[in-house]
């Protein structure tokens, strides 16, 4: 049977009387960015094009043989376009809508957060360390790393050669003896004097930072001659120290140095797919070193090419991101031109995209393409456990559908203090980090647990209950025995919504665990599983990454409480205003027992806001 090809008229465009070719008569030929949606109003595809016209037309005047483009086309019911200055700026549109709505046949790539760095400081005695997020901080940035066990990795080895600092300013200043990273070797002690010359340090600052340059080798030669100046000297306590840098150093060589040529930040991308499922293997080196690769797993529709599925990534990845100076593929995308033209355009650095040419690059390739293989593999293979343990909960819950998305509850608090309430996700037995929330319980008596766990599932199931249509999971887990499960109940049916299932997870006897117990609103017997069965394992992953996140949350909230200062209450007192009254008086005691008539004293400080925070911390109106 011969493929359906276009151009089609949709049925849905028909019903409605959109008319295609009157709307394409009519639109702009500037560049810009095209949203399709389907006859529910919802955004199936979004696209970027240089001339808004002739990329739309494309859809419904040419001939088309790939089934996704078919399927596409015969949904859309409407087109929306926004109209830009130039093509980078499209570039940028559409990545932020496709983030935002996640188009069904767009290439969805995970939306990670800020890559990792090391960072050295700029201060007269350097500290390194780690960093994620905007650059605010006086020093110099290495990276990007692919993950933050590669920077820690790094951060490790580093301290254990060169014992440069790696402690906060705060610690620093106020250190008037070393501390055990200086005991054990790991810091050379630069908070204390006589411990470590300015010299010296100096050089181990010199030889780190040259070291995350990709240097290692002058590094290593330079330790070298003075090891052999000090073994001349005879000052063998000293040559044995420069002998273990070095072999210390071409020991980290041996983990991340891979044939590079040359010194050039390189990043080798590889793609491949199996069953419908598809890996990005990325790796990244600097300065001859591999420091480190991530594989991503996109949402990818049938019949999508290699060279989408790489542009998609480049335009995602790199948009916000620094850029290597070679991207090295197995074949270049039919956009690389004009990806390279916007990169350099918004970016304002020269990004070249090539096939490989020499053996040794195209070696790098084929690891890549090696590394991409084997995490899809291993994807695939987790992906097939935790979905044996979806089905195992799904028998031992005698649920009739696949509980593919759940959601559990967890309460934290200190003594009924600064209580919140966590909600984990997890979909097809796997946590979805990005989907998780925490909601801060007010308005409760202190430690009451059921009525927080009240609070946080109306909160939580109104919101959705509101939506058209209503979202909601296939399953809720509570943390807690009968009377949590109670609360839940009577919270599903004042919302009504009693057709979501619920199970609570009671501790066994002694907290042990492997002896929970589950209850249902249709068992409340209580469902006793066996220590190894995988459907427990499940449900002690979800209860346990619900209670790791309720108690971080928490703690964040108890810290924040613990830094805010009663003055940010009041009215009008503004952060130097706060300062005065603080360095005048020495502290919140002082200020909270000053009269009206000293509190005036104050620079700045009027007779009217004087009553006011004297009111405020003694009770007046």
């Amino acid at each position: 049977m011969s493929e359906p090809t276009l151009p089609i008229k949709p049925k849905e465009l028909a019903e409605i009387d959109f008319d295609i070719d009157a709307y394409l008569k009519h639109l702009t030929e500037r560049p810009g960015v095209y949203q399709m949606l389907d006859a529910k109003g919802k955004i199936i595809y979004v696209g970027k094009a240089k001339n808004l016209k002739k990329r739309v037309s494309s859809y419904f005047k040419k001939q088309h043989e790939d089934l996704k483009t078919l399927a596409m086309v015969e949904q859309v019911v409407r087109i929306e376009t926004t109209v830009t200055d130039s093509e980078p700026e499209a570039l940028i549109l559409e990545n932020t809508l496709i983030k935002r709505h996640k188009p069904r046949y767009n290439i969805l790539f995970r939306d990670d957060k800020s890559y990792p760095y090391v960072f050295v400081s700029a201060k007269k005695i350097p500290a390194i360390g780690y960093h994620r997020g905007a650059k605010r901080k006086v020093g110099r940035y290495f990276g990007p790393f692919p993950n933050a066990a590669a920077v820690h990795q790094t951060l490790d080895s580093l301290q254990k050669i060169f014992g440069v600092r790696q402690c906060a300013e705060s610690v620093f200043n106020n250190r008037s003896r070393p501390c055990l990273q200086y005991q054990i070797k790991r810091c050379s002690g630069p908070c204390v004097a006589g411990l470590v010359s300015e010299k010296q340090y100096a050089e181990d600052v010199a030889n780190t930072i040259s070291f995350l340059e990709g240097k290692s080798f002058e590094v290593i030669e330079q330790l070298g001659k003075k090891m052999e100046k000090a073994s001349e000297a005879l000052a063998f306590e000293e040559a044995g120290q420069y002998r273990d840098k070095i072999s210390a150093l071409r020991t980290v060589q041996s983990q991340h140095l891979i044939s590079q040529p040359g010194r050039q930040d390189i990043d080798v991308i590889a793609i491949t797919e199996e069953a419908n499922q598809t890996c990005i293997s990325l790796m990244m080196y600097r300065g001859g070193n591999l420091w480190g690769s991530q594989h991503s797993f996109p949402k990818v529709s049938m019949a999508t090419s290699f060279g989408e599925i790489l542009s998609a990534f480049i335009s995602h990845h790199y948009l916000d991101l620094p850029l290597p100076a070679i991207i090295l593929v197995a074949e270049r995308p039919d956009d690389a031109d004009e990806i390279e033209g916007w990169m350099k355009e918004h970016r304002g650095k020269k990004l070249v995209i090539k096939e490989p040419s020499t053996a040794k690059l195209k070696a790098l390739v084929s690891l890549a393409e090696t590394n991409a293989a084997s995490s899809l593999k291993q994807q695939m293979t987790q992906k097939a456990t935790q979905m044996d343990r979806v089905h195992a909960l799904q028998a031992a819950l005698g649920m009739p559908n696949l509980p593919l998305s759940m959601e559990c509850f967890d309460i934290s608090h200190t003594q009924g203090q600064h209580t919140v309430a966590s909600c984990v996700v997890f979909q097809e037995g796997v946590p979805n980090t990005q989907a998780y929330r925490k909601f801060n319980i007010e308005g409760i008596t202190g430690g009451d647990d059921y009525a927080a766990m009240a609070q946080v599932l109306t909160r939580r199931y109104q919101t959705k209950a509101n939506k058209t249509p209503p979202t909601y999971p296939d399953l809720v887990v509570i943390d807690g025995g009968k009377g949590q499960l109670n609360q839940a109940v009577e919270v599903f049916k004042a919302l009504g919504i009693e057709q979501v299932p619920l199970v609570s997870v009671a501790k066994g006897e002694g907290r042990k665990a492997g002896l929970e117990i589950l209850y249902m609103p249709t068992n409340m017997q209580g469902i006793d599983l066996e220590e190894d069965d995988i459907a427990l394992h499940l449900i002690n992953h979800i209860r346990d990454e619900s209670h790791r996140f309720a108690i971080t949350s928490h703690r964040s909230r108890r810290q924040k409480a613990q830094t805010h200062s009663k003055l940010e209450d009041i009215e009008g007192i503004g952060a130097k205003t706060r300062q005065k009254l603080l360095m005048h008086f020495g502290g919140l005691a002082e200020v909270k027992g000053a009269a009206v008539s000293e509190l005036q004293k104050v620079s700045g400080i009027s007779k009217v806001m004087a009553l006011r925070i004297y009111d405020f911390f003694h009770g007046g109106v």
